[in-house]
């Protein structure tokens, strides 16, 4: 039978969206641990209370409670990959199934080494016992697992409505760069043809490589690509006008960083800040990584007399990169704008690690 190419690639997205978490991880497993000794402390006080408070018997329940639990999480751990390929109702009922399972056999290891000192014979009391241990663990794994299966629930809408929100925020901004572009070799044409027409191969080259894209995030090296084949149609028009000062300290080529966000910046830079003057001006692009934080900054000339003129657009793009920085980096991201020394400064910085090192794109 052939396989599908795209199988793999299915099957380890389902893992990972697979709604049981990986349990043999520290942080899961000490929350296991922690909720199995509320257990025990439940069970315990369950119990008819005698004359003082019995620390044996607390202690004996702790470890059978904990043996269960960690060995229970052990198994699932290892079987998570088969059990990500069923369908959930179905991996759910093996999981409640092999931990009732685990639990009447530490119950019957118990009996049969006199742990507990309960008698090894089979009797009327036992079989409660086997039934009163079976129940608990079948009712507890199911509403564990329950609870885990309404989180994933949660974060898979949470992801699609996130992703919704990128792509809409990610609509609005290529237009707008389609059609500043096109205006731009616009005004070549009946300057200089041959320029115009490279511009136009330049123009292609770059929305290849900007709507190819399938994912939001993509590398420090193709959006600084991008945004100089942009700045080279910019500087058909231009020419001498348009001066760059690039200061980029060692940013690593594979760091990620949301498509087209560099682009808008020194379109608002040049837009604003070159074109109108007659003399031109010098964009200054400043990147730098340090201490597991990316920083960007971009700016251009400034006028005072220029104050109170920057168009609608200019905040529209800086608004629109603002949101998809939070919606990607969380609240330690931020977009300011600061004007100083004849310049007008467009910063953002955000946390984040190696593309190679991030989890799957959202």
């Amino acid at each position: 039978m052939p396989t599908d190419g795209r199988n793999p690639a299915r099957h380890e997205r389902a893992r990972q969206e697979f709604f049981l978490p990986v349990l043999c991880e520290p942080q899961a497993l000490l929350v296991l641990v922690m909720l199995a000794e509320l257990l025990v402390m439940v069970l315990v006080l369950a119990e008819p209370m005698a004359a003082g408070f019995d620390w044996s018997r607390l202690a004996l329940t702790s470890l059978f409670v904990q043996w269960i639990v960690l060995l229970s999480a052990a198994v699932l751990c290892g079987l998570r990959p088969w059990l990500a390929g069923l369908n959930p109702g179905v991996a759910g009922g093996l999981c409640c199934a092999m931990v009732v399972a685990l639990t009447l056999i530490a119950t019957g290891l118990t009996d049969y080494l006199q742990l507990a000192g309960y008698p090894s014979d089979i009797s009327f009391a036992s079989f409660n016992r086997y039934l009163r241990h079976g129940l608990i663990a079948l009712i507890i794994s199911a509403l564990l697992l329950r609870y885990f299966y309404l989180q994933s629930q949660w974060r898979v809408q949470q992801q699609a409505e996130l992703q919704a929100r990128l792509e809409a925020l990610q609509a609005r901004i290529k237009p707008h760069f389609l059609f500043n572009t096109l205006n731009s070799i616009a005004s070549l044409v009946a300057v200089d043809a041959l320029r115009a027409e490279q511009a136009v191969l330049d123009l292609s080259d770059l929305f290849r490589a900007s709507l190819g894209k399938a994912g939001t995030l993509v590398t420090w090296g193709e959006e600084l690509a991008l945004s100089k084949r942009y700045l080279r149609i910019e500087q058909y028009r231009l020419g001498e006008r348009l001066q760059l000062d690039w200061r980029i300290n060692a940013i690593p080529d594979d760091l990620p960083i949301p498509q087209l966000t560099l682009q808008p910046l020194l379109e608002n830079a040049l837009v604003h800040g070159v074109a109108p003057r007659i003399d031109g001006g010098v964009i200054r692009v400043e990147a730098d990584y340090k201490g597991g934080e990316f920083i960007l900054c971009v700016s251009n000339p400034y006028d005072e007399a220029a104050r109170g003129q920057v168009s609608s657009g200019t905040h529209q793009a800086l608004s629109n990169i603002g949101a998809r920085l939070a919606a990607l980096f969380g609240p330690r991201a931020s977009l300011s704008v600061d004007r100083r020394d004849g310049r007008h400064f467009t910063c953002l910085r955000y946390p984040c690690a190696r593309l190679t090192q991030e989890s799957s794109a959202i």
